[in-house]
């Protein structure tokens, strides 16, 4: 049922983008106590609504707000690593992360407040939702009256059989509304990474985990050798007691690696994704699981880029995150989808801007609410400026992802802090 007339706004714009619906031209989103009421033309909407508050967005382009549907705010204070030119690697770069947090601090002032603008950074520049991935706990005390959704994951790493039975008392005590997750499949040991996502899937959460970033991944699940092992064994963390390792078995891919755990449905949500094989891609399609890409990140460890003209062709349309600032040297959803759009240039830009809104909506599970301009969603949208004129829906999508960085975008319905 339409809402009363006199409550009714409507926001028209030359351009309106809502992502589960055909772009639309002269167009208009009715608005109504915080919620969309109807998106259509604007013409039609002014006769069904005759008496709605009009807002002309001149010059803008209206969207939902982005999804960054993985990061690690914790991380922030690290953010003089993103910024270095050469790690040498990827296990150069995380003994060179886990040193500085050892030397810096994992917790304390310094590192909330690092988080707490970081946070504040992501709201400013288009961010509605985000999954924050920490071991210590500090969202929770940072994200005070965010606007929109911070989704919190408490990460749970441990190769060790030992380690089993300390992480089963820790999940005992933690609240049921705590969400949980594992590490990876390299530094977490397949029985803990079962424990976890029983108790995930019991409580109806999703299970965000980084899955096939560095290459050595693979060798090391398949063969217990590689760059990985090395770097685990140099630091005491694989050894005889680290035999779950698979030999000899005949894994085509980490994300075959999960699946033989028994763990890949559709409340997986695969983080990177560079390294899969087609058995990887069959398994992902069949299970319905997520796929988050992080470029920046990627490209800063040198990891090689995800293949996403395959996912793309097998009908996977993955979300998009920054990952953390110690490895990425600018946390935007926006850059995120810059080089994507530069590392995929067949791709349709338009496909990118859903990557960053609906298919993150979708890989966190809040797409009934975010990520798409519906009826019955958030009515917290976003005006971007357009700097030149576009003639199509490509050429508009393309000025969107390309807009210079210092052009910020404008929130309607929304403002943080109050």
């Amino acid at each position: 049922m339409p809402a009363i007339n006199n409550v009714v706004n409507l926001h028209r714009a030359a351009w309106i983008l809502p992502m589960a619906g055909e772009p639309l031209v002269d167009g208009a989103v009715a608005v109504s106590k915080g919620r969309i009421v109807a998106v259509s033309g604007f013409s039609e909407l002014r006769k069904q609504y005759p008496d709605a508050v009009v807002s002309d967005h001149e010059g803008y382009v209206l969207m939902p707000g982005l999804i960054n549907a993985h990061i690690h705010l914790e991380l922030s204070h690290l953010a003089h690593l993103g910024r270095q030119k050469e790690f040498g690697g990827f296990t150069a770069w995380l003994g060179k992360m886990l040193a500085e947090r050892e030397a810096l601090g994992a917790v304390g002032s310094h590192v909330e407040e690092a988080a707490g603008k970081e946070l504040y950074r992501q709201f400013k520049s288009g961010v509605i939702a985000l999954a924050d991935i920490g071991n210590t706990g500090i969202t929770a005390r940072i994200m005070g009256d965010f606007p929109g959704l911070v989704l919190p994951f408490l990460e749970y790493l441990g190769l060790s059989r030992a380690s089993l039975g300390s992480a089963a008392k820790k999940l005992a005590k933690i609240d049921d509304s705590v969400c949980c997750t594992a590490h990876a499949p390299y530094s977490t040991h397949p029985e803990l990474i079962k424990l976890l996502k029983n108790r995930a899937d019991i409580l109806g959460h999703i299970f965000p985990i980084h899955i096939a970033e560095p290459v050595g991944e693979n060798s090391m699940l398949s063969q217990g050798r590689g760059e990985l092992v090395d770097f685990l064994r140099q630091r005491g963390y694989y050894n005889s007691d680290s035999s779950f390792i698979r030999r000899g078995i005949d894994i085509k891919g980490s994300v075959d690696y999960l699946h033989g755990l028994g763990v890949m449905d559709m409340n997986m949500l695969c983080v990177h994704g560079v390294h899969v094989s087609e058995r990887d891609i069959d398994l992902l399609c069949q299970s319905r699981a997520g796929v988050c890409l992080c470029p920046g990140s990627n490209q800063f460890l040198q990891v090689g880029k995800a293949p996403l003209e395959k996912y793309l062709a097998r009908g996977i349309l993955p979300a998009l995150g920054t990952d953390s600032a110690a490895s990425n040297p600018e946390l935007s959803i926006w850059r995120e989808m810059r080089l994507l759009f530069s590392l995929h240039p067949l791709t349709a830009p338009l496909n990118i801007l859903k990557m960053a809104t609906i298919g993150g909506a979708r890989a966190l599970a809040i797409d009934d609410i975010y990520g798409s301009l519906q009826p019955g969603r958030s009515a917290m949208m976003l005006a971007v400026p357009l700097a030149s004129g576009a003639g199509n829906i490509d050429e508009l999508c393309s000025v969107i992802i390309g807009m210079d960085s210092k052009i910020t975008p404008e929130w309607i319905g929304v403002s943080w802090p109050v």
